[in-house]
């Protein structure tokens, strides 16, 4: 099955790294890869164009079906391949428990989507904003919603035992969430600060799916200290 799917990526990217945890958690190694340079501008290619248009990473072929958003991606892998490796969502019967279970899951998941678009504002916005339109005054805002959105997340896994997104197990969300709470920590999140976050960060550092895929461009150089006053 694998030899069928292509995934084209980029390193460091959240999105691009939910997809390759995926792959490994569903035991799908083997697959086609292609490493692309954003830097290079790589992402615009033609090869990729032909497969997603907007000319974004992750694209992600299995056959003929193609998936380019990286939520979309996971569910695939994860309702395809139900019963092979982690099961990243359990089934919703004979179970009340099991059906909250899903409930939080999906919770955590869809909020990842707020965290990593809070996380995208800031980063993003001198690349965003013309630099004659910018006002520091609106960068000091978007910083002041991401710390906001940060100590939720904070909140999250102090009411949540096990260590993981959504109790005791590894599930989808932190498939979908972790790749982010990772760049937080790469871009001088403070520990001391989000304690929580950091032994998150951590536990999952260690995980098998995430050693095996950790982004190549961040062993290679050092982090920032781009949030260490958020």
């Amino acid at each position: 099955m694998a030899k069928d799917m292509t995934l084209w990526w980029g390193s460091g990217s959240p999105p691009c790294w939910r997809v390759l945890i995926a792959l490994e958690e569903k035991n799908l190694q083997g697959y086609n890869q292609k490493l692309l340079s954003f830097e290079k501008g790589e992402h615009k290619s033609k090869e990729v164009m032909d497969v997603n248009p907007r000319g974004q990473l992750p694209a992600f072929k299995f056959g003929d079906i193609v998936i380019n958003e990286s939520y979309g991606a996971c569910f695939f892998l994860e309702s395809k391949f139900k019963s092979q490796g982690t099961k990243l969502i359990p089934d919703c019967t004979g179970s009340d428990n099991n059906c909250a279970l899903i409930a939080l899951i999906m919770q955590r998941v869809f909020e990842g989507n707020t965290l990593h678009q809070k996380m995208a504002d800031v980063f993003m916005y001198n690349r965003r904003v013309p630099e004659n339109e910018r006002h520091e005054s609106a960068f000091k805002r978007l910083k002041e919603t991401l710390t906001t959105e940060v100590q939720m997340w904070e909140g999250h896994l102090q009411k949540t035992p096990g260590g993981f997104l959504a109790g005791e197990n590894f599930s989808m969300a932190d498939v979908i969430v972790f790749p982010s709470v990772a760049l937080l920590l790469r871009m001088g999140l403070s520990e001391d600060k989000y304690p929580k976050l950091a032994e998150y960060y951590k536990k999952l550092q260690g995980r098998p799916s995430v050693k095996a895929t950790w982004p190549p461009t961040w062993k290679e150089t050092p982090g920032q200290e781009f949030l260490k006053d958020i």
